[in-house]
């Protein structure tokens, strides 16, 4: 026993020696802007001004002003099934992380058994014709109630290292959770102003089939009065029909922009209420929060989970590291053993052992080594992704300040376009009604003013939708602490046990 004792304490002094790298987070970036200095240029009239800091607060959508918005978003976090698998798949891996700290702990076990055994008096020479042999064999039953105790001295930190692990692969899945339903989120609002774009293209293509009415019955009226021709009829009719060929493909991207936004807000196509929402009744915010590049890497959940990832991948480096080293195991079992069970605890029966094992790897043909080396193949990979994830996201960062600032000089365009369209229209009609121009400068001069009033209807959409696809991009609403940056549908990581 004192020799034991010895032992354990000796292997107890080795044990807390971790080896493999200490993983250190990559360092802020340098940049401390997105765009170069030839690429910036004074913000046209109308462009939302970009607020350079630590980025937008939760809740970004709200900046559009409308409370149907607001709602539609709110039930996709709380109900889209997408979601819903995501925070299940992270429950998962917080209970994989509580099983392998649980390697850690000592481990207790407990078994029983109950025997009939029967002797075979013939292999240890004894026969039938022997006067000190029982006739037949014996029969006898055997009780055993024991159990065990073991632990890992873990003296190369390998289990530390795969806890490590673990609790970095558990982050990198709590940051995809996060980054599932910031783009949710996203595609929601996206959704929702591609429904009111397409409304508005309707409005306009109805608008303009109601005037080509106007134009058959105007163009019929002057044929019967003796002042026009059969060919204007025509023509007039001719654009009727053209303009009227549209509306059934609009009315159709309408419905399907509806049952996608259904499926995202986790309901059925059929039991999505009426969404009205009109373009022109939603708020383009003055200012848009922008997190600066040294802000953004610890707010994008994609950075970072491509950071957790790394983290994981340089503590396999030391799991990997530690199986090339030896392992104790010390460990202690007691049995009680009886003929019956009113013997089974007395100490007559009692039997107990006391143990340390030693596992150290003499030759696996390189196996081991090799899977060191792969580990450390597996994190430069991850430094490499990480890296190459921060790029994407400045450089999508940077595609979206350059795209604001040209959204708002292509509404001021359009809307110039369709004031001298709508002015042309108008002394067009003038024109015909007095018998001073024909009906094709009419149906051309609507034609420019349908071209016109479609353009400013998808200028001012990907206005809305590069404003909204910024404050994505900007991890709008999230912070990069789990606690504080999820929403009510995540649950926030709890200590293992």
């Amino acid at each position: 026993m004192r020799q034991f004792l010895l032992l354990t304490a000796g292997a107890a002094a080795l044990a807390g020696c971790t080896v493999g790298p200490d993983f250190v987070p990559p360092q802020p970036p340098a940049a401390t802007a997105y765009l170069a200095p030839g690429d910036t240029r004074p913000p046209a009239a109308g462009s939302p001004a970009a607020q350079f800091g630590d980025g937008p607060a939760a809740r970004w959508w709200t900046a559009f002003g409308s409370p149907q918005l607001d709602a539609l978003v709110m039930r996709a976090l709380a109900n889209n099934q997408s979601l819903a698998a995501s925070n299940a798949t992270l429950a998962a891996a917080r209970n994989e992380l509580r099983g392998v700290e649980g390697l850690r702990s000592v481990q207790v076990d407990a078994n029983a058994r109950a025997d009939q055994q029967q002797v075979n008096l013939a292999a240890f020479g004894f026969t039938g014709s022997n006067p000190l042999a029982p006739a037949g064999n014996p029969e006898f039953h055997l009780y055993t109630v024991g159990g065990g105790v073991s632990y890992d001295l873990d003296l190369f930190g390998g289990l530390r290292r795969q806890v490590e692990q673990s609790a970095a692969q558990v982050e990198a899945q709590q940051r995809q959770t996060e980054a599932a339903h910031l783009s949710i989120a996203g595609q929601v609002v996206n959704q929702v102003l591609t429904v009111a774009a397409l409304r508005a293209q309707i409005a306009t293509a109805n608008a303009l089939v109601a005037d080509d009415l106007r134009n058959v019955d105007l163009t019929q009226k002057r044929q019967r009065g003796g002042e026009g021709t059969l060919v204007e009829v025509l023509n007039a009719q001719s654009q009727y029909t053209a303009d009227r060929a549209d509306l059934p493909q609009l009315e159709q991207q309408l419905a399907e922009a509806r049952h996608l936004l259904a499926t995202l807000v986790g309901v059925a196509p059929a039991d999505l209420e009426a969404t009205d929402i009109e373009l022109s009744r939603l708020t383009l915010p003055r200012s848009i929060p922008v997190a600066l590049p040294s802000a953004l890497v610890h707010r994008r959940p994609d950075i970072l989970q491509a950071e957790a990832d790394l983290h994981a991948a340089a503590a396999g480096v030391g799991v990997a590291t530690a199986r090339l080293y030896p392992d104790i195991t010390l460990g202690a079992t007691l049995t009680q053993a009886g003929p019956n069970t009113g013997s089974l605890f007395r100490n007559a029966f009692r039997g107990y052992d006391l143990f340390a094992g030693l596992t150290a790897p003499i030759f696996h043909g390189g196996t081991l080594k090799a899977q060191r080396a792969a580990a450390i193949d597996r994190a430069r990979a991850s430094q490499a992704t990480y890296q190459q994830t921060v790029l994407d996201a400045f450089g999508q960062v940077a595609n979206l300040l350059s795209a604001i600032d040209t959204d708002a000089r292509s509404v001021a365009t359009q809307q110039e376009s369709v004031s001298v369209a709508a002015r042309s229209r108008r002394l067009s009609r003038r024109s015909f009604e007095v018998g001073n121009s024909g009906i094709l400068q009419v149906l051309e001069a609507e034609r420019l003013y349908q071209r016109s009033s479609n353009g400013l209807v998808v200028a001012r959409t990907r206005q809305f939708l590069n404003v909204a696809r910024l404050y994505v991009a900007t991890a709008g609403g999230w912070t990069g602490t789990a606690e504080n940056a999820l929403p009510p549908t995540i649950p926030a990581a709890t200590p293992a046990g």
